[in-house]
């Protein structure tokens, strides 16, 4: 039989720690037609009483770290999220004053800022991540024709409501439950290629354009009613094409960013969109949306895959 009493060495257990990282909660607070997004990375560290679990295995002044991560999801409900600093101190006070061996919590919390995106639709519940994206451009030349190609990754856009996802496919394998009011988020990915190829034709405003690529984009995102991330997919790129002339194609690559309602009946609490829900906010495995919108005529030549470029 093992062993499992202190250890006869003169060897003692320092400094240590134990808890959950990162947990990604999103609240979203509906002022009527008005919401407020706070979107939190949060990681909680617990000390104390803690030296029989590391010599001996005895979990007897363990709090799992499972359950500081439903505290913070309850906490995200129950609570508010005012700010961070107000959300890690009821959380520390919490850890620290109901379980006697915990001595010290440490709550580290990340806090992703999102700007309104003014658009003419209904509502203000559309978002875009501040801190935006890269901007990118490709320029290929053969000594006689160009190919310019700009585009963005890294720009992260979310709206709150006016999304659903329903009446899709199903087979022995579906468990997703159909969704008439979801959040849709993305990262965008986009490409576009500019009619431009000679010298001899007038040059395009390359800043106007950009400007105006990406306000399009983003309204269209924010006015389309989505039943899917294609449709909105598509919606942004006819609409670049329509008020763009100097493009002939763009390309989006858009992983759907999902957000699932978390559980919280474990815990007495009802949670649902019309009364300030809490949502987990994952990061993998996701869906990944891909398509080219071309101008009626005009032939692809993104590459498919937009890492290639």
């Amino acid at each position: 039989m093992a062993d499992n009493s202190r250890p006869a060495r003169p060897v003692i257990l320092g400094q240590n720690q134990y808890g959950k990282a990162e947990n990604r909660v999103v609240k979203i607070t509906r002022d009527g037609a008005t919401h407020h997004i706070k979107d939190l990375n949060v990681s909680v560290s617990l000390s104390g009483d803690m030296d029989e679990v590391h010599y001996s295995g005895s979990n007897a002044n363990v709090l799992p770290t499972d359950t500081t991560k439903n505290t913070v999801y309850a906490f995200a409900k129950e609570h508010g999220i005012e700010s961070a600093e107000q959300f890690g101190i009821h959380l520390a006070r919490h850890f620290v004053t109901s379980q006697e061996p915990i001595h010290q919590a440490r709550i580290r919390i990340e806090e992703y800022a999102w700007e309104r995106i003014e658009h003419s639709g209904k509502g203000a519940h559309s978002f875009v991540r501040q801190g935006q994206e890269t901007r990118l451009t490709q320029i290929t030349y053969d000594g006689a024709t160009w190919e310019v190609v700009s585009g963005l990754k890294d720009l992260v856009v979310m709206n709150s409501t006016d999304s659903e996802f329903w009446g899709y496919a199903k087979d022995k394998y579906t468990t997703l439950k159909e969704a008439h009011d979801r959040i849709l988020a993305t990262e965008v990915s986009g490409r576009w290629r500019f009619g431009w190829s000679d010298d001899a034709d007038p040059m395009p405003d390359w800043e106007e354009s950009y400007a105006q690529t990406k306000r399009h984009l983003l309204q269209a995102f924010a006015e389309t009613y989505s039943l899917s991330l294609q449709q909105t997919l598509y919606a942004m790129g006819a609409r670049i094409i329509d008020h763009r002339g100097e493009l002939d194609e763009v390309r989006f690559s858009l992983p759907n960013k999902h957000h699932f309602l978390v559980d919280l009946e474990p815990f007495g609490l009802k949670n649902d969109t019309a009364d300030g829900a809490v949502y987990f906010a994952a990061d993998r495995p996701y869906g990944l949306i891909e398509a080219t919108v071309l101008r009626d005529g005009r032939e692809a030549r993104i590459p498919v895959d937009l890492t290639n470029l």
